[in-house]
């Protein structure tokens, strides 16, 4: 019997920070990898972050890992999912603008290379939207971004009462109607995910899960 990908998580540890501190370590010393990444850390390990924390980051990673024989620029790609949601406050429009101007600065500072840079930072701006792109790198990042939609009932229950949490500073009638709007969006696309490989893993299920979620909001 075929193994449930949402079960890796469970069983395998995608060593995050030894993926991102070896990339850097290409370009700086050991003591800027570890410096960049602790500034990374302690972003994510904010207890406002019910959701978009670490373990947000190890899950992208698993998802990515499995498509990771598509990936063109695997570096660029890790560096993306370490920096995409960097800056998350519910009160902004703007997160994915300023996570992508850190981004920008730190790898600029280590003179990593200029297209490396172009993608990664296109991949962040991507999940604003989510919509699809003619860079397949960065279709998969999106899709794995987008990949707990498509979690067994009981983790997407998880990853949406997380969601509320996040938004705790909204009473109901402010959040429910933000967050039909944005899961009816994804209803609306022709597909939630833009690879035929997530399609196949996730569609069905985040159909099934988003309109679940909508349901419980009326």
């Amino acid at each position: 019997m075929r193994s449930h990908p949402f079960l890796l998580y469970n069983f395998q540890v995608y060593m995050l920070k030894d993926s991102f501190t070896d990339i850097i370590s290409q370009y700086a010393g050991a003591d800027t990898a570890g410096k960049f990444w602790r500034e990374i850390e302690s972003h994510y390990n904010n207890k406002k972050r019910r959701y978009h924390n670490i373990n947000h980051l190890q899950h992208m990673l698993q998802q990515l890992t499995l498509v990771k024989h598509l990936v063109t620029d695997w570096n660029s790609i890790v560096s993306a999912t370490c920096y995409h949601d960097i800056v998350y406050k519910v009160t902004r429009r703007n997160n994915e603008e300023k996570s992508t101007a850190i981004a920008t600065e730190r790898l600029a500072s280590i003179h990593y290379p200029a297209t490396g840079l172009q993608l990664c930072t296109a991949a962040i701006l991507a999940t604003k939207l989510h919509e699809p792109t003619t860079v397949q790198d960065i279709n998969l990042f999106t899709d794995a971004d987008l990949s707990i939609l498509g979690a067994p009932p009981d983790v997407y229950k998880q990853y949406a009462t997380g969601i509320r949490k996040e938004y705790a500073l909204y009473p109901d009638f402010l959040y429910k109607p933000g967050r039909k709007k944005v899961l009816q969006r994804f209803l609306d696309m022709p597909f939630i995910f833009k690879t035929k490989e997530f399609q196949s893993l996730y569609e069905t299920q985040a159909r099934q899960n988003i309109q679940q979620e909508l349901d419980k909001l009326q």
